[in-house]
């Protein structure tokens, strides 16, 4: 990984470039400034600090926060913050070495420490306790994004206190918005029979989406719960029959990996492609991933309809 330093105003400035891949900000009031790892964690910050703070995603949309190199914009940008919002686990650890870099002694949040520590807790996370370490995909599961909006207000209010009111007021509509989508897709998925409901997707990004709803995951193209894992020719091979014995009608690529090796695997097993699924990033302004609730939306319909083999299975709330 390259090293992360604070440079001149001027560098930074060309480093943000109009390629569309620096970071998102949206400025608002007197709050305090406050910085997210990931789209989605942006997102679930945003959705409580409403117009109070000013957030920043280092992330931007359709981006791989597995193999993500930091710049020197985000060093900046986590040495002016007064909160830092991560992801958690392995698809944000960059985010030490830019901490280390900016100086920064703001608060840090880290989202997975307060999934995993939920009442009831997530039987996922027990699952890769040995070898790779815990399923960092952790927003997979509304459940947990739930517990993730409460831990943010509760951090935004102890930076914040005269912000109280509204974070408060923020994170119990939004968590309204999140419970309903959340008792709609488990409808939905409650009424496919079981054995339709077996999930290939591109790397193991989906267990805990899997879990709440019901899902066999058969397998994934990287068998792996990072995207820089690469699957061997034998490994292939075997996913190949086993989608044939399966019987799976539809594998998913997902937004931040190249689809190439799904294609050749459903040439291969008789199964299609179906759409892009948003895993690890949020998508840009429009798209069908745009937020997390969009994001859950299009998955979950999509993944329906691969399941069934038609169109417009679920009925999910809309914005």
């Amino acid at each position: 990984m390259l090293p992360v330093v604070l440079v001149s105003a001027a560098v930074l400035l060309a480093a943000c470039g109009g390629d569309g891949s620096s970071s998102s900000t949206t400025a608002s009031g007197d709050g305090p400034k406050v910085v997210a790892t990931t789209t989605i964690a942006g997102d679930l910050v945003r959705n409580v600090a409403g117009d109070r703070a000013q957030v920043t995603t280092i992330l931007p949309v359709n981006a791989d926060p597995h193999d993500y190199e930091p710049r020197p914009s985000d060093a900046q940008a986590v040495a002016d913050a007064d909160l830092i919002v991560r992801s958690g686990g392995e698809v944000d650890a960059w985010l030490a070495d830019v901490v280390s870099s900016a100086g920064s002694d703001a608060t840090q949040l880290d989202l997975i420490d307060d999934v995993t520590t939920r009442k009831g807790g997530d039987d996922h996370e027990e699952e890769h306790a040995d070898g790779e370490g815990i399923d960092p995909h952790w927003w997979q599961n509304p459940q947990n994004a739930i517990a993730a909006v409460e831990a943010t207000r509760a951090a935004l209010v102890k930076a914040d206190p005269g912000g109280a009111a509204t974070y408060d007021a923020n994170a119990k509509a939004y968590t309204e918005q999140l419970t309903a989508m959340d008792t709609a897709i488990a409808a939905c998925m409650d009424d496919i029979p079981a054995s339709q409901r077996k999930l290939v997707t591109n790397h193991d990004a989906f267990g805990y989406f899997a879990d709440r709803y019901d899902i066999e995951l058969v397998g994934t193209v990287i068998p792996s719960l990072s995207t820089q894992s690469q699957a061997s020719a034998g490994e292939v091979t075997d996913l190949v029959k086993t989608i044939q014995a399966e019987g799976v009608k539809t594998i998913y690529a997902e937004n931040t990996v190249n689809p190439k090796l799904e294609r050749a695997i459903a040439d291969r097993s008789g199964a299609t492609v179906g759409p892009q699924l948003w895993s690890d990033s949020l998508g840009p302004k429009g798209s069908t991933g745009a937020t997390y609730l969009d994001m859950l939306r299009f998955n979950a319909g999509t993944l329906a309809d691969g399941f069934t083999g038609r169109k417009g299975v679920c009925t999910l709330p809309t914005a």
